[in-house]
């Protein structure tokens, strides 16, 4: 008998026994399937929890990929902050594994960095990725990684280096045929850098009749403006480029990509001098514009959402795993006190022991039952005051993009009124047409004057309340233009953005941020925002 129940016991700590690594597999796969189909929160909650079982049992295969796909997640919500944050825990890891895992999430930071715009990371990433890779002799990686490095190469207008890796993707992914016409539309797009435009329209046309499925219609997007842009630069014909560029708004799905072809639109009516069209699709710019930013907004204020109720569930799984390991260390306790009498002392003393362990868990449970309740209570507490907060630092950010967006389109719209008005003012019948006199009056009366930026101060005080007090204190040396342009850098716009603000390259904006920074005592420009966002 003492045979069986020594059996017994042993058979109970298995059943006890933690999370396997098959089940944590299958957390992580679960959760790659939320992702895929939209459904981030529970993608994030499935994959916290692989994440979480795995950084207990120091599985490291899955512990990396519960962290890059939780980035990959952050990454889809736009959030490329918080994504950026997991993808390098997630290379840290790659570092004590096999190679094969570092060009992976090498590979989603060059992505990150690239449609954040920062080129010079994107390409360094890149040709990490692409190194290790070559390293592995892997054919299907090698071919990616090497059109990754073209379309980065094409943007930052090094055509010579876009056609080398080119040519070292094109015959490895001629297998692949979603890879395939990523890289053919790389290659169209550097004939048009290096004005090759009968072999762009030759390569485009050759490539369109093959991306009618939904899933190439970003494809057939760029493939569309590229053939805009050889009509016009080609045969010098606005309308066929503007037949393109409409066949493109019909076909795109990604509102950032509306944007871009909205405004070449607006371009080629502005260049045929149809300005009322140009002025038409211009607002239709701004309005998809404004319409991306709603949903930003929308997807910042779920990404906090989805940050609190992860916080709360991962203090609810810490809870519960340090709950049920004080429970099992009782349980084992209380079986193996329940053992010994069993073996000498025999049935009779057995259940007054089993009566008194019940009354024991039952006089705790109902302890821990108060406990939490208590805890329950302050953490709606917490939860409530945390959400107050993002809810006020989402209005803020809200009213500062408007803000951005109302000057950005004051300074496009007073940069379209100067070209008309520079354009009227050449027409040699100026003089003697009193008509065309008054008409141009007019138009010089809607430039902005000095008031507009008193009036940007005003708005930008009563949403960011103190926030010039406080800078002008900490650095009186600061002439007006650099507050403005620190003002402009606070509310988040990019430099190509602020460039226009001050009608000025983009490279000359830069020069002057490091001017200012130097000036502010700021080592490193690129902390300059991090910096204004502490005052």
């Amino acid at each position: 008998m003492i045979r069986y129940c020594i059996v017994l016991f042993f058979l109970v700590l298995q059943l006890q026994a933690q999370t396997t690594q098959e089940a944590c597999d299958k957390l992580i796969a679960s959760g790659i399937d939320a992702l895929y189909t939209k459904k981030y929160a529970r993608s994030l909650e499935l994959l916290t929890e692989a994440k979480t079982a795995a950084e207990s049992h120091h599985w490291q295969k899955q512990l990396f990929l519960a962290t890059n796909n939780i980035g990959l997640n952050y990454y889809s919500m736009l959030d490329y902050g918080e994504a950026l944050e997991y993808y390098f825990s997630a290379y840290e890891l790659a570092l004590k594994m096999d190679s094969s895992y570092e060009m992976i999430v090498l590979n989603n930071i060059a992505v990150l960095y690239l449609d954040d715009n920062k080129l010079e990371e994107a390409e360094k990433y890149f040709l990490k990725a692409y190194a290790i890779a070559r390293q592995h002799k892997s054919n299907y990686k090698i071919g990616m990684y090497a059109g990754n490095l073209a379309a980065v190469y094409n943007v930052m207008k090094k055509v010579e280096k876009s056609e080398a890796y080119l040519n070292i993707a094109l015959p490895l992914t001629k297998d692949e045929p979603r890879l395939l016409a990523q890289t053919e539309l790389t290659r169209a797009e550097n004939m048009i850098l290096r004005q090759e435009y009968d072999l762009a329209e030759k390569t485009a046309l050759e490539l369109l009749p093959h991306l009618n499925d939904i899933e190439y219609s970003q494809h057939k997007t760029g493939i569309l403006m590229i053939l805009s842009k050889v009509y016009e630069a080609k045969e010098h014909n606005p309308e066929k480029a503007l037949q393109m560029a409409f066949q493109a708004l019909k076909v795109n799905k990604d509102q950032r990509v509306k944007i871009e072809v909205l405004d070449r639109i607006s371009d080629l009516y502005r260049k045929e001098n149809n300005y009322n069209k140009a002025f038409a699709y211009k607002d239709s710019l701004i309005s998809a514009k404004d319409s991306l930013s709603r949903v930003r907004n929308k997807i910042l204020f779920t990404n906090s959402k989805i940050k609190l109720e992860l916080q709360m569930y991962q203090k609810e799984l810490s809870d519960n795993q340090q709950r049920m390991a004080t429970e099992r260390k009782i349980g084992y306790t209380l079986n193996g006190i329940g053992l010994i009498i069993i073996i000498t002392i025999g049935w009779a003393l057995y259940n007054n022991a089993v009566k008194y362990r019940q009354k024991r868990i039952i006089s705790e449970r109902n302890q821990q039952i108060i406990t939490l309740e208590l805890e329950k209570q302050l953490r709606e507490k917490e939860v409530l005051a945390l959400l107050e907060q993002e809810q006020l630092k989402s209005e803020i950010e809200a009213k500062n993009r408007k803000l951005a967006a109302k000057a950005l389109d004051t300074s496009n719209r007073n940069e379209l009124i100067e070209d008309i008005v520079n354009s009227l003012s050449e027409q040699p019948e100026l003089a003697s047409n009193q008509t065309l006199k008054k008409h141009l009056l007019q138009l010089k009366k809607h430039l902005q004057n000095d008031n507009e930026w008193n009036d940007f101060l005003t708005h930008f005080e009563e949403v960011n309340h103190g926030f010039l007090v406080h800078l002008k204190e900490k650095h009186p040396d600061l002439n007006p233009n650099d507050i403005r342009f620190l003002l402009y850098t606070y509310m988040n716009l990019s430099i190509k953005e602020i460039a226009t603000l001050f009608s000025i390259t983009p490279e000359a904006c830069r020069k002057r941020r490091e001017r200012i920074c130097k000036k502010m005592g700021i080592a490193d420009s690129m902390m300059l925002y991090t910096y204004l966002s502490t005052l």
